[in-house]
């Protein structure tokens, strides 16, 4: 900002659990076999206690960072499952804590969620036994990013789209194209800034899906070789004007309050936090090539000590009340319909596009790249292993 169950049956309901299907812990998600066979809960029981999770800063407050947010405790009070949370920092991170076999869940944003269920880390989701997705904004359901053949696995919390962030008194113009960054002006030289994460590369390859046709991408998260070196050629001409790269947001923030930084990738929460500073001018816009973006999915690990308490902790995340609190403290849209009544803030909703089919159709919402296309265009793409060997050359 911004990453179930697996054979559990009828035996989940007296808390009891059984495994299957465990497979390799490759990180490419490039297989072109689909996940390890699973059958999703047929029901959901006491819970047990306890409930281990992997969370993004943000998504899991119990009040210990601020006394006034504290989703947590009434979860805790509720269903009698402790919850113990681990920050994940960044998506390859909860990739590998998810390896451990130590945690219950995550909060895996969609440049982990194939890798995860490829993997057989994580297991199918029964979305009948979480009355509260329901009432979930349509647009985020069976969806690339998290589900397969028609089976969800997991429960989506929020999403929100990476747009371009400018300071008006630098950079002259309204500037409304990808094109203000890629390559690159060289007038801002060691002025802009982009997401450091080899997920980024499909901002290059969304840029040149409009402006290159011939080069044939359909979908930047399916790349052959060749359409992979085309957008790797273009980051690489990108990083001689780039000052700094940025994945903890508060980063970004600091560079243009500084000045260090006029023009590059942001998320409306890191537009609205400089614009409460009131330090510098800046502007936002989604630029008319689309953008890509994130949406986040609660996934149950397939080792969970604790399914029942996870499938009570997705119901409840995604609940009216503890969405609104999420999302507004997080600066998100939440994927609740009905939570957009219960803000404290009642334009979030607007501010965040929360329930605008329009605005979220020109989202490229982050999704695993694999060997076997995303899009269903075939076998020939490039892995999210590639991917990384990609951005580390581009960054150098």
């Amino acid at each position: 900002m911004k990453d179930p169950i697996r054979r559990l049956g009828a035996v989940l309901a007296t808390g009891a659990l059984l495994l299957a299907g465990c497979s390799s812990s490759s990180d490419s998600g490039g297989s072109s076999e689909g996940p390890p066979s699973m059958e999703p809960a047929s029901a959901v029981g006491d819970g047990e206690g306890q409930l281990n999770l992997i969370a993004w800063p943000g998504y899991a407050e119990n009040g210990s960072n601020d006394p006034k947010v504290n989703w947590v405790t009434p979860f805790e009070q509720q269903t009698g499952c402790k919850v113990n949370v681990k920050i994940g920092n960044t998506s390859d991170e909860m990739v590998q804590l998810m390896r451990t076999g130590q945690y219950d869940g995550v909060s895996a944003s969609g440049d982990a969620t194939l890798r995860l269920i490829y993997a057989g880390d994580v297991a199918p989701v029964n979305t009948d036994l979480v009355p509260n997705y329901a009432t979930v904004v349509p647009f985020l359901k069976d969806k690339p990013w998290n589900s397969v053949n028609g089976q969800m696995y997991g429960i989506p919390h929020g999403w929100g789209a990476n747009l371009l962030m400018y300071n008006t008194d630098i950079v002259k113009g309204a500037p409304d194209s990808w094109g203000a960054v890629f390559p690159g002006a060289p007038e801002l030289k060691g002025k802009v800034t982009a997401y450091d994460s080899p997920i980024y590369i499909a901002d290059a390859a969304l840029y040149l899906s409009k402006t290159k046709p011939d080069l044939g991408i359909k979908d930047p998260y399916a790349l052959t070789p060749e359409q992979l070196d085309a957008a790797v050629d273009l980051l690489k001409q990108q990083k001689e004007n780039i000052g700094e790269y940025w994945s903890d947001y508060t980063k970004e923030v600091q560079g243009f309050e500084s000045g260090t930084t006029a023009i590059g990738t942001t998320w409306q929460v890191i537009a609205n936090t400089i614009q409460a500073d009131n330090k510098v001018p800046i502007k936002t816009v989604l630029p008319k090539e689309g953008a890509t973006g994130w949406s986040d999915t609660w996934m149950l690990s397939a080792k969970a000590a604790h399914p029942n308490c996870m499938y009570k902790w997705m119901d409840y995340i995604i609940s009216p009340e503890a969405n609104a609190q999420v999302a507004e403290y997080f600066g998100e849209a939440p994927a609740q319909t009905k939570s957009c009544d219960l803000t404290a803030d009642k334009a979030h909703c607007a501010t965040y596009h929360a329930t605008d089919e329009q605005y979220a159709a020109q989202i490229h919402y982050w999704t695993t790249p694999q060997t076997t296309c995303v899009d269903g265009s075939g076998d020939n793409c490039t892995s999210y292993d590639q991917w990384v060997d990609k951005w580390q050359e581009i960054k150098g």
